[in-house]
């Protein structure tokens, strides 16, 4: 019992730090801006719902495709490594909407005009993002074979996913109570923790390879 809340914990932790629902807080305010509050909380529930399936669909498809493609797990943890510490940079740099660097200028002006922000950009990067994709997919490519740590996976995103509702839909209090400093205090403390993460998974599979090599 003691491992599958230890297994658990590890699961929640790590998708916690990638989607940063915190951070998320003062983009969603800034996005949303004057929209009515029964607006509000229908895109939030919208949002949730869109990227709970999106990331569902790729945890279970991710390890499908990487083996059609004949990519090997090791491959995968030192490019997600890599792409995790430049999600990681934004963060303790303070980027002021990190996950969403690759959107051009037009599409950030597009969404900011939108008045339905559910789907884009809200669900799609800023909670269904490149990294916690890639984390996802780490995660159940690691734990193939084993029903049992997949359920833990999917019930670590559902909760981290309902954390996320929660933080958006008291996005104005959470942001009024931490303030512009507490927040990007918060954004560095998940950046330094992300860049551990992305190191830790850049050397794992650096050994694996080298003692494949043996």
């Amino acid at each position: 019992m003691q491992d599958i809340i230890h297994s658990f914990f590890i699961y929640f932790s790590k998708l916690f730090v990638t989607l940063d629902g915190i951070g998320l807080a003062p983009v969603y305010i800034a996005l949303a801006g004057n929209a009515p509050r029964r607006w509000k909380n229908i895109m939030v529930n919208k949002s949730i719902i869109i990227a709970f399936f999106i990331l569902l669909f790729f945890g279970f498809t991710g390890a499908v495709i990487l083996d059609l493609l004949g990519i090997s797990l090791n491959a995968l943890r030192i490019a997600g490594g890599i792409l995790l510490l430049l999600m990681a940079i934004d963060l303790v740099l303070a980027n002021p909407t990190p996950g969403m660097t690759s959107e051009n200028k037009e599409e950030r002006k597009e969404s900011l005009k939108r008045t339905d922000i559910s789907v884009f950009p809200l669900a799609i990067p800023l909670l269904s993002g490149p990294a916690t994709i890639t984390m996802l997919t780490i995660c159940m490519k690691s734990s193939q074979g084993s029903m049992l740590h997949q359920g833990l996976i999917v019930l670590a995103l559902a909760l981290n996913l309902f954390v996320c509702w929660l933080i958006l839909k008291f996005a104005n209090k959470v942001s009024q109570l931490l303030g512009k400093t507490g927040i990007s205090v918060i954004n560095r403390i998940f950046g330094i923790l992300l860049t551990a993460l992305s190191c830790q998974f850049f050397i794992d599979g650096i050994i694996d390879i080298v003692k494949g090599l043996q």
